[in-house]
């Protein structure tokens, strides 16, 4: 009976530590996963609808040298993760802003938990005698001396804030040949993606942080054979995904061809024309991301390829102009942005829209120039007409930029916007 008795106290025993086991385990795991869900890697981010991307400046001034307070910087993340943008990317981290940028994302996380907003930093790389002249011709076989300073802030500011910083890009637009002013050979860029990489193998940046260089579709061996060399080959080897740039809108002047196609249909109203070509243009945008694609697949790598920036300005009075290809206004800007989206969301690829708000210092003295003109939003909080339906769902309620509150530009007249749409030219 005693014997029994002790059978049963051990079985009871073994049951109740079973119960106590699984519990822990239960615990453990509901742990594991709160972890998860609050410490996600770029692997989780890029290419996930629910984390829009965008590219970011915050330069509100003609005058370049004019930095943008924390405050500004504090209204732009807000009214950017109001319509979704949950991931940036910005660069030239030599110059206050990208610092102040990701402080100001860190303190609005401590203000806000739910807050979530993730950086990729873009580390500028240039050639010997860059921009500057007077010193003689670009080398583009040799680097900038400030090239290195780049590369270790970008290392300073991912160790730092290894919650919110989950790319480098080392370059932008570095390689592209007709970036006669700066641009470097591919092994210059493929130097410090390889740095990078193993600072992380040897713990001295995020494991999980992931290595890119943003640049033109042609510079990832989408175009000429005149990039289709081995330290490309090497990079795109290197690097833990593909950042390739697409611009439809710059070659509907300098590659016509695919804007000033005829229409089969001769009957075809002028909006259907226009809604057309900005179709054509989306169709244009997936042959160079396929043309990457095809070139990565020919070396027997298969890695994933984002849109590290494509954008469509919304005014221009030179060559995408009246007297230019008539690509630019808000209407074509708006249907460009929304394709975009739509493909990249489906395809699953992050796009890193260009831009949040236009900044007046880019492009030269000329107020007309289209590379003051990309933004979604005007200097002055004023909304894009790609952006009314979410002014009218009240989705920047609250919200202010400039001191001012997002309205609609135009205000919010249709027709008066749609009285500066034109029709593109057809080649005769």
């Amino acid at each position: 009976m005693k014997n029994y008795l002790s059978i049963i106290k051990i079985c009871a025993l073994i049951l109740i530590i079973g119960i106590i086991g699984s519990c822990n385990k239960v615990k453990k795991n509901d742990v594991k996963e709160e972890v998860s869900m609050n410490e996600k890697s770029a692997k989780d981010i890029l290419g996930n609808p629910e984390y829009l991307a965008m590219s970011y400046g915050g330069y509100r001034y003609a005058d370049h040298t004019i930095e943008p307070t924390l405050n500004e910087l504090k209204e732009d993340m807000k009214i950017l993760s109001a319509m979704g943008v949950k991931l940036i990317r910005t660069y030239k981290l030599l110059k206050p802003q990208a610092a102040n940028l990701v402080k100001v994302i860190s303190d609005i996380k401590k203000e806000d938990p739910n807050f979530e907003m993730y950086v990729m930093l873009g580390a500028w790389v240039d050639c010997k005698n860059a921009f500057n002249w007077e010193n003689g011709e670009p080398v583009h076989s040799e680097e900038n001396e400030e090239n290195p300073a780049e590369i270790a802030r970008a290392v300073a500011l991912a160790n730092q804030y290894p919650d919110i910083v989950k790319v480098i890009a080392v370059g932008n637009e570095a390689m592209v040949k007709w970036a006669t002013s700066y641009y470097v050979e591919p092994w210059i860029i493929l130097k410090w993606v390889n740095h990078l990489q193993n600072l992380k193998k040897e713990n001295k940046l995020p494991r999980d942080l992931w290595i890119t260089s943003s640049d033109n579709f042609a510079s990832w061996g989408g175009g000429g054979e005149e990039y289709h060399v081995e330290d490309l080959n090497k990079l795109i080897k290197a690097v833990d995904f593909i950042s390739m740039h697409t611009y439809p809108m710059h070659d509907t002047h300098y590659q016509p061809d695919f804007w000033q196609k005829s229409f089969d249909d001769e009957n075809m109203t002028d909006l259907e024309k226009i809604d057309a070509s900005m179709l054509r243009s989306k169709n244009y945008a997936i042959a160079q991301y396929e043309s990457v694609k095809a070139y990565m697949e020919s070396l027997g790598v298969n890695k994933p390829i984002h849109i590290g920036e494509t954008g469509w300005a919304s005014f221009s009075d030179g060559h995408y102009g009246a007297e230019g290809s008539k690509a630019c206004d808000e209407y074509k800007e708006a249907l460009y942005y929304k394709h975009m989206r739509e493909w990249t969301n489906k395809a699953g690829l992050s796009c890193f829209y260009f831009e949040g708000f236009d900044e007046p210092w880019k492009g030269g003295e000329n107020s007309g120039n289209s590379e003051k003109h990309f933004g979604l939003f005007k200097v002055d909080g004023k909304a894009k007409y790609v952006l009314w339906d979410e002014v009218d769902r009240g989705t920047f309620n609250g919200l202010t930029r400039n001191g001012n509150e997002i309205t609609k530009t135009y205000n919010g007249e249709k027709e008066a916007m749609m009285k500066d749409v034109l029709v593109p030219p057809v080649k005769q």
